[in-house]
């Protein structure tokens, strides 16, 4: 579903009037992308980009070219890791925040393969 115009506009609006919206964008498109949403997590970071630093500045700052940066935010696109992790380092550094990885205790799914090492690491 196409995003309309106001939409957008106030979605940029809300992301440089409030702080914690911004953080709480960011956040949400690493989640959605390490729960391996990555459509979804791709969607909410070029909504990021566009709400906040852009990507004419991401470009100059990752000597990522524009245009292949709106590629790799596109339905279509796949990022390279190398690329993926310097565009969500400087949007860090550029929103002043730090995310960390936790892991957190899940059921395993019945009939998935685990490795003794790691069905121990489960129990803890």
């Amino acid at each position: 579903m196409a995003l309309t115009r106001d939409f957008r506009q106030t979605v940029q609006a809300d992301a440089q009037r409030d702080p914690a919206f911004r953080r709480a964008m960011l956040s949400e498109a690493l989640d959605s992308l390490l729960s391996g949403e990555v459509s979804l997590g791709k969607e909410l970071l070029r909504d990021y980009i566009n709400a906040t630093v852009g990507f004419p500045k991401l470009a100059a700052k990752t000597k990522i070219h524009a245009k292949t940066l709106h590629q790799m935010f596109g339905a279509k696109g796949n990022p390279t890791a190398r690329n993926l992790f310097e565009i969500l380092a400087y949007l860090q550094r550029a929103e002043g925040v730090r995310f960390e990885v936790r892991s957190a205790r899940r059921p395993v799914a019945r009939g998935t393969r685990v490795t003794k090492r790691a069905a121990a690491a489960l129990k803890r």
